[in-house]
């Protein structure tokens, strides 16, 4: 996996909500395997154009709930990234994980892995955020964290110090950027 920034710049944290999925109550699926609605799958477009386009992101890793609509989502954004993630792991750890796991799961990241994308489920994705936002965290942003994110929004944090030191206060939030459809 190459580096993507040099060694004084921070990583990248992105803690990405699964795009729209159909209803809970639609009939014939069990919450693991609700697939993305049509708006996700839209969103979900959106966010790899953002990703792979202005944002100029190169992820080194992915960490993936096995869920079918973070999976999907996933899948349909890696399409339009520039360039394919380094690694992809695709977890059931995640599917029904909270804040702390996936910090632990993140501290197992390997060190020089300077972009980490983890496509999860609310209120997993929004709680983590304000747990790692620290001094320097966009205020808006914070506030935004704790009332929750919306389908296909993504946290985005600067993580000045290593995967496996990261920890309460430990990021600084900068934004959370919502997915804009065409």
């Amino acid at each position: 996996m190459a580096a993507r920034l040099d060694d004084a710049a921070p990583r990248r944290l992105l803690l990405l909500r699964h795009a729209k999925a159909e209803p809970a109550s639609a009939p014939g699926y069990e919450d693991h395997t609700r697939p993305l609605a049509l708006r996700g799958r839209r969103q979900s477009a959106a966010v790899g154009e953002w990703l792979g386009g202005s944002a100029g992101v190169a992820v080194d890793v992915a960490y993936v709930s096995s869920a079918l609509r973070t999976v999907q989502t996933w899948e349909l954004l890696a399409a339009r990234l520039s360039e394919p993630a380094g690694a992809v792991l695709v977890t059931e750890d995640l599917y029904d994980a909270g804040a702390r796991d996936v910090l632990d799961l993140l501290s197992r990241t390997p060190a020089d892995a300077r972009t980490v994308l983890v496509v999860g489920h609310e209120p997993v994705m929004s709680s983590l955020a304000a747990l790692l936002a620290g001094p320097g965290s966009d205020d808006d942003a914070v506030a935004q964290v704790r009332s929750g994110i919306p389908t296909a929004a993504t946290c985005v944090l600067d993580v000045p110090g290593e995967w496996a030191a990261l920890d309460r206060a430990g990021a600084t939030l900068a934004e959370v950027v919502r997915a804009v459809e065409d």
